[in-house]
């Protein structure tokens, strides 16, 4: 693998990591050029092992140790790819931010997942509707991995699960867990219907039945309909559920974060035996 040290942090050469900062910029620029970033070396191992291409290597050189294994399955399966190595100061002058964890990959981003695809022979998946908060998306998604969760649909107006943050926020889990953004909202959500899937809605609602009611005779396909930071749900989208659940709450508490809520509605409703 070739290492090549730099020093300019407007090296043309590393413009993939130029301002990482600028949410707007990366929404925009990283599904147009077909990449994705992966920070930390845990995250950079789970996505080659998962299969995916990385374009290039940028980290400190206290990193290179931790990342051989991983830099020699690559020379391996891809030949030569870049490794970048700079002072903590000029990678930071890069990206814009400080890498803590001192290693980033430019990876190729993988072809979309099809609905069918992610639906065939799954019991439960994800539905986040206008979640626009990137940690929020990594925190649902490292939740629906740990908890089984098969997949995950998002919304048109859905943050990014491979944008760089949603990625470390959820441990690489937006790396393995197949996902979909749902072009049709939300009358694709028949779609899922028609696949055997119950449409459950998670919010405060006159007619919601409380999860305790909800888990004690669960559907046998479920799909956990989330909404968005502050208003939750839409009515549209509620409208389109078959049933409403809320969380019983205390101490005044009248709602949880959606990062939250959605960890007790994926354990409550996990498969038992």
């Amino acid at each position: 693998m070739p290492i090549i040290s730099v020093t300019d942090p407007q090296d043309e050469r590393l413009r993939d990591y130029f301002h990482l900062t600028d949410v707007a910029l990366r929404s925009r620029d990283e599904p147009g050029k077909g990449l994705y970033m992966a920070e930390s070396s845990k995250v950079i191992e789970r996505a080659i092992r998962a299969g995916h291409r990385p374009r290039s290597f940028l980290m400190t050189q206290r990193w290179l140790g931790d990342l051989e294994e991983v830099l020699a399955v690559v020379a391996e399966r891809d030949g030569d790819v870049p490794v970048y190595i700079g002072a903590p100061g000029v990678v930071e002058a890069i990206t814009g931010f400080n890498l803590h964890r001192g290693a980033l990959a430019a990876m190729h981003r993988p072809a979309p997942v099809a609905l069918a695809d992610l639906l065939a022979g799954a019991r439960r998946i994800a539905v986040l509707e206008d979640i626009v908060d990137h940690t929020n998306v990594g925190a649902v998604l490292r939740s629906a991995a740990a908890l089984g969760v098969d997949g995950v649909v998002i919304s048109p107006r859905c943050a990014d699960p491979l944008y760089r943050r949603s990625v470390r926020v959820s441990m690489g889990a937006a790396i393995s867990l197949p996902h979909h953004r749902l072009a049709d909202w939300p009358g694709g959500l028949e779609l899922l219907r028609a696949a055997g899937f119950t449409l459950v809605a998670l919010a405060l609602s006159d007619d919601a039945v409380t999860l305790d009611e909800f888990e004690t005779n669960l559907p046998p396909k479920i799909a956990w309909l989330l909404g968005t930071e502050g208003t939750g749900l839409s009515p549209a989208a509620i409208a389109a559920a078959d049933l409403v659940v809320k969380i019983p709450m205390m101490a005044g508490v009248d709602s949880l974060n959606v990062a939250a809520a959605s960890a007790v509605a994926f354990w409550a409703s996990r498969q038992r035996g």
